[in-house]
């Protein structure tokens, strides 16, 4: 039968659900008031903890972090905020003491990729709540082993996808659901942000981490921006789910000329062969048959910018974020509707007619909250949306948004993709992490909070309050 398994490609499926069963649609009892613990206080870290102190309900407890220095910037905030100072946890394995420690509800996992998933494995298994920033796993096994942990644990574990809560993304999610777009049929993502310059220890320290992740690996090392906000918008493992996939990539030359025209004459990584193409383009198939295409390209010459489109039998929504240096920015979305069926869509609406659209069915938690998001920040603010929401989902014992299946399935096209590219771009099969569960499974709702339960002005200190 194992053999038969491997020779049909569903190596990487498991049969039956952990001890505690299904994780969907779980929550746990409300929680008056949450105790982090951030892990990880690099530069995403530390812009988690200034988020995370100003939540109303929430508080920092612990930091931890292998490096000093990282620590005593973060105490000097928090003593120049007059917010109570947390615990701190350094060393190399300074997180395993964290998720064992008492007092701790929440880990909020920022460290290098590779940690990401044995730190929310341990925290689980110790009773806490897992955020991992993402990817958060990146094998199919690692996968498997976070779904389980889960349901054995009986504790939530969200992938921190931050542009799931985007306002261009979730405007496109909210027309969706509004079914403004009709049946979405096909839908395309992308992650495109040139960063050579990580292969250069002079511009980027340690953060070199992830240029190695992209010299030892093909297939698409990031797939979570592009496919995390679809995932939502199409019910994936809600209804329907991903079946198999093909992968493809162009050959590397980008990172080789970078290294060769830019870096000494006597930097060793300049004799390193990178592995991963320049643009890596994978098709996923649907149970119910959809298509979605996520490109991946980290090398190439090129602006910052990510996709955002579904197409449906009603119509189509297109967004492109990119980043501009300066300036005032629009979201740039184009959006075209068909009147009656057979009569075509020929143009997009005008950006008037779009801004106007986009005013009228802007997403709820962005009409609420959008002011407080931009002015705290994180990526035009999506950042905070991001952790308000799971934040209030916990107060008030709602399931989280993104659960472990949904981290699952995005996150196993890291090991996925790869397969597929070595194999010639062959098909691969996607595991059905819900075994079966997204046959039942409800479609998200309009993912929302009530503000009147929410005051930020007891959070910060006085001047730096901010409210609704």
């Amino acid at each position: 039968m194992g053999f038969a398994a491997v020779a049909a490609g569903c190596m990487g499926q498991r049969l039956g659900l952990g001890a505690g069963g299904s994780m969907q649609g779980f929550a746990l009892p409300p929680m008056k008031r949450i105790r982090v613990a951030v892990v990880g206080v690099g530069s995403r870290g530390t812009g988690a903890v200034h988020r995370v102190a100003m939540l109303p309900g929430v508080e920092v407890a612990v930091i931890c972090d292998k490096k000093d220095v990282q620590l005593d910037k973060n105490l000097k905030w928090f003593k120049e905020k007059k917010i109570r100072p947390p615990k701190t946890f350094n060393g190399i394995e300074g997180w395993k003491a964290v998720c064992d420690l008492d007092g701790v509800d929440v880990v909020y996992i920022a460290t290098p990729w590779d940690l990401h998933a044995k730190i929310a494995l341990r925290a689980m298994r110790r009773g806490k709540v897992a955020l991992v920033e993402v990817p958060s796993a990146l094998t199919v096994d690692e996968c498997w082993e976070l779904v389980e942990t889960s349901e054995d644990a009986r504790m939530p574990c969200m992938m921190l996808e931050n542009c799931c809560y985007g306002d261009m993304e979730l405007f496109g999610y909210h027309l969706a659901r509004l079914g403004m777009l009709g049946d979405i049929v096909h839908a395309e993502g992308a992650y495109i942000h040139d960063l050579r310059r990580m292969c250069d220890i002079n511009a980027f320290g340690e953060s070199e981490w992830r240029y190695y992740e992209n010299r030892a690996h093909k297939g698409n090392r990031y797939p979570t921006h592009g496919l995390g906000p679809l995932c939502m918008a199409m019910n994936i493992n809600r209804g329907d789910r991903f079946d198999y996939l093909v992968s493809l990539e162009s050959h590397q030359a980008n990172f080789k000329k970078f290294m060769d025209e830019v870096l000494p004459a006597d930097d060793p990584r300049r004799r390193d062969d990178i592995e991963m193409g320049d643009m890596n383009t994978t098709l996923i198939k649907t149970a119910l048959g959809k298509s979605i295409m996520v490109q991946h390209d980290v090398s190439s010459p090129r602006p910052y910018a990510r996709l955002n489109l579904m197409s449906g039998t009603k119509g189509i929504f297109w967004g492109m974020p990119w980043r501009v240096p300066g300036g005032k920015e629009r979201l740039p979305m184009k959006i075209g509707f068909e009147e009656k069926c057979g009569a075509g869509v020929h143009k997009f609406l005008t950006d008037a007619e779009t801004d106007a659209l986009h005013e009228k069915y802007r997403h709820p938690l962005w009409k609420k909250v959008g002011d407080i998001a931009k002015k705290v920040g994180g990526h035009g603010g999506m950042d905070f949306v991001m952790d308000l929401r799971w934040a209030y989902c916990l107060q008030n014992g709602i399931p989280l948004d993104i659960d472990v299946y949904d981290l699952a399935s995005v996150c196993s096209l890291c090991e996925l993709t790869e397969k597929s590219v070595r194999s010639r771009s062959s098909s691969v099969d996607v595991p059905d992490f819900t075994r079966g569960g997204w046959k039942t499974a409800k479609p998200l709702g309009t993912i929302d909070i009530d503000v009147s339960k929410l005051d930020f002005g007891k959070t910060a200190k006085d001047e730096d309050a901010i409210t609704i």
